[in-house]
């Protein structure tokens, strides 16, 4: 596992006007009642700034136009899988994630996020959570994550 490479990935706490923060629930999780936000590999030679925003679009049907970035992390965070699932995701070419966490502010109605906007869909429901509630939410190798994530954007949610 060690000689394993770490993924590029971005991540988005997508806020609305009342400081909720967007969270889907992953058609392919099985096992519990877990919940994300949006995030998503890095294609080679991307902007971090634009992937955030593809990604963001991608799973959520958010346009552009509906989406502010109002911040991005200093620093990345890394996280590793675990055992159980190394070598199953992402090829087996990686042992975890580095994200570039970015906290974005939705302008948009509800009407405007379309789960199916892009196919594969990813999400199959989706809803406004306080940002507190999403370390609890999230598949448990992820917790410290979201709450650095938390705690990185907390004055501006």
């Amino acid at each position: 596992m060690t000689k394993l490479a770490y993924r590029p990935c971005v991540g988005v706490m997508l806020v609305n006007s009342d400081g909720k923060a967007f969270v889907g629930r992953r058609i392919d999780n099985r096992e519990g009642d877990f919940w994300q936000m949006p995030q998503g590999g890095v294609d080679p030679g991307e902007e971090l700034r634009e992937a955030a925003l593809r990604e963001l679009a991608e799973e959520t049907g958010a346009r552009a136009e509906h989406v502010t970035i109002l911040r991005q992390m200093d620093e990345s965070i890394r996280y590793d899988l675990p055992g159980e699932l190394i070598g199953k995701l992402w090829g087996g070419k990686y042992r975890g994630q580095e994200q570039v966490w970015f906290l974005a502010r939705f302008t948009g109605q509800d009407e405007d996020i379309d789960l199916d906007a892009h196919d594969p869909a990813e999400f199959c429901e989706w809803k406004w959570v306080d940002a507190d509630q999403l370390p609890e939410l999230i598949v448990p190798f992820k917790k410290r994550v979201y709450r650095a994530v938390v705690e990185a954007f907390r004055e501006l949610v």
